[in-house]
């Protein structure tokens, strides 16, 4: 009974040192397309540790992240969505990252945006 009792405690211990998961849902209005999607959520996670988490909703033009605070912090993961390619709330995309993406995940300015609909 002591032994368990003791290993009880040290699992709470262990428990209530953990850092609290922080959330954040980030605007990321140049996520038009599931190839968008795609990229991000394969291309920014690999430049993060402490992500548990990303989401893109390309409809919405929002990301749902969630992190651990003691290993990054929003500021960074807005700048790994910038570095796949994509504006981040107030970071803008890496240019040159930019360049690179298909045209369906390019700005309607630059020639791109979502497919379009035929009248077939």
């Amino acid at each position: 009974m002591l032994l368990l009792a003791g290993i009880m405690a040290i699992s709470i211990a262990a428990t209530a040192q953990m850092p609290k998961v922080q959330r954040a849902v980030i605007k990321t209005p140049t996520a038009t397309c599931e190839e968008c999607k795609t990229i991000i959520e394969k291309i920014a996670p690999q430049y993060l540790d402490g992500l548990v988490k990303m989401v893109v909703n390309f409809r919405t033009k929002q990301t749902q992240v969630s992190w651990y605070p003691d290993r990054t912090n929003i500021e960074e993961i807005k700048t790994a969505i910038a570095n796949a390619g994509f504006d981040a709330d107030d970071v803008t995309a890496n240019e040159e990252v930019y360049k690179k993406l298909p045209i369906c995940c390019k700005k309607v300015s630059d020639g791109g945006g979502p497919p379009k609909k035929t009248g077939n």
